[in-house]
């Protein structure tokens, strides 16, 4: 089959410096796209130069740098702590940023655009492993429903202008993800980087004990960021939702997104014991369970981009490994 991308496209990852797009262009690198010498163009500004949340300086860009290809990786991200206390910032920069980029792209004729998303757009208490149909079939988590409702607004987005317009824009909803480049925040960071952190400064510190959120009964799945970018590279050069027999959801209708992820999860508890482990934390791990849990189980059902050819290839043991033996600071600082 042939690439629905080229090696002499020019290329616009948005969010480039941040996990997700700084794998994103490592996996297009490695696939020889972008590449001057044949042609294309990695376009990856930073925030001063260009501010995603100005829609003007946007439209002068796309008119500028005329990218054929565009990959929506920036958000404003954040933990449990972070979306319960900042909820009107989640909402409204996430909705500028994808308005302008994705509006944008279409009015300026890219070619092809991919919207990245979070498995978070899901009801709290969806049936288990999570297919793509249960978009809007109940009540989001309320800890994170600001930062929610905003991706699935530009999942709706996309498929609105491929309805209209037949605009070629397709969305991937991951996992939570880890990897090179996370947040260690103390406070803002997801839940993996955050107990990295915290054993890490226990072992150094000689602590008896850590604690940590909630009753550790929740069950998460992991994606690692690079499976994530090799994600990304493979759904633009093989699918389209524009295609007669793209991947149908139950009611025979062409999906617009499609769930990434191991389809393998863990609960909390397990996954802090073996970050413990891996660490050498020899204290005992206590559980604050006034602290929220958060949603109870979230596993994604991946079999449609597995029908496509696409598998994940990373263990969490084998993710997990090399972040724990990194020297600590030089972790925090990244």
């Amino acid at each position: 089959m042939n690439s629905l991308i080229k090696a002499d496209d020019h290329f616009f990852v948005a969010g480039a410096r941040g996990m997700a797009g700084s794998a994103i262009c490592r996996a297009l690198q490695k696939k020889g796209y972008g590449d001057a010498a044949k042609g294309g163009a990695l376009l990856t500004p930073t925030r001063q130069e260009l501010d995603l949340l100005d829609s003007e300086a946007v439209k002068t860009w796309y008119s500028t740098y005329k990218p054929d290809v565009v990959v929506l990786a920036a958000a404003k991200v954040g933990g449990i702590h972070a979306n319960d206390n900042f909820p009107a910032d989640f909402l409204l920069d996430n909705l500028k940023i994808q308005t302008n980029v994705i509006e944008g792209a279409w009015k300026a004729g890219v070619k092809r655009l991919l919207f990245l998303g979070s498995s978070c757009i899901y009801p709290k208490f969806a049936e288990q492993p999570i297919k793509e149909e249960a978009l809007l079939t109940g009540l989001l988590e309320p800890t994170n429903e600001w930062y929610a409702i905003a991706k699935i607004t530009g999942i709706k987005l996309c498929e609105s202008l491929r309805k209209q317009y037949g605009f070629d824009a397709i969305s991937l909803m991951p996992t939570n993800l880890y990897g090179p480049g996370d947040n260690y925040h103390p406070e803002n960071s997801h839940v993996l980087p955050a107990l990295i952190r915290r054993f890490r400064e226990a072992k150094e510190a000689g602590a008896k004990s850590v604690t940590c959120w909630g009753t550790g009964s929740p069950m998460r799945e992991f994606l690692h960021v690079d499976d994530l970018g090799n994600a990304c590279v493979f759904a633009l050069e093989s699918w389209s939702a524009l295609w007669s027999d793209a991947p149908k959801n139950d009611q025979g209708q062409s999906l617009a997104f499609l769930n990434v992820g191991t389809g393998v999860d863990l609960t909390i508890k397990e996954l802090a014991e073996q970050i413990a482990a891996l660490v050498g934390f020899q204290g005992t791990i206590e559980w604050d369970t006034t602290k929220p849990d958060g949603t109870p189980k979230k596993q994604l059902e991946v079999s449609r981009m597995k029908g496509l050819g696409w598998n994940a290839k990373i263990s969490l043991s084998d993710g997990l490994a090399p972040l724990v033996a990194e020297n600590l600071s030089d972790l925090i600082a990244k």
